[in-house]
């Protein structure tokens, strides 16, 4: 089964737009975020994806993870099938450091403010190297699941 293995970080400074070799806009909603599995569509730029994932481990770090390329514009259709709430809306860097590619993504919408990045690993023991804009360490935190954050935006946290 394809694992997805990840570290998942809140963002401290901009520094990582001028590392950043790429940048693209992302909207995706949900068709499904039951406990244990998601159903995600996405679109990125002028490219599409249907996603499913599973439930994470005990760390938060590991799950199965399924992913095809479908056409724009059936994602644009599915896209209006999603839950309700609101989309997702988000521009993603992609931040070379050391042997590791960081995805850096600004949040816009409803969770305007956030900035997460995430680096996806080999086995879940790897080390990486800290990039300067790296802040707390939140994977596992089910609050900063781009799921979640659909359903339950930072603009309505309480501080």
């Amino acid at each position: 089964m394809p694992q997805e293995i990840e570290r998942k970080f809140l963002v401290k400074n901009n520094s990582y737009r001028q590392l950043s070799t790429s940048k693209s806009h992302i909207i995706q909603g949900y068709i499904s975020t039951q406990r244990g599995r998601t159903v995600r569509v996405r679109l990125r730029d002028d490219r599409a994806f249907l996603t499913i994932k599973g439930a994470t481990d005990a760390r938060g770090m590991s799950r199965y993870e399924w992913e095809k390329e479908i056409p724009a514009d059936e994602a644009k259709q599915l896209l209006q099938l999603c839950e309700p709430g609101a989309l997702i809306d988000k521009v993603r860097y992609l931040v070379p450091v050391g042997h590791h590619l960081f995805e850096v993504d600004e949040f816009h919408g409803s969770n305007a403010g956030l900035v997460l990045a995430e680096v996806e690993l080999e086995h879940e023991d790897e080390e990486i190297e800290r990039p300067d804009f790296l802040g707390k360490e939140v994977t596992g935190d089910v609050r900063y699941y781009n799921s979640q954050l659909m359903l339950h935006p930072v603009t309505t946290w309480e501080k």
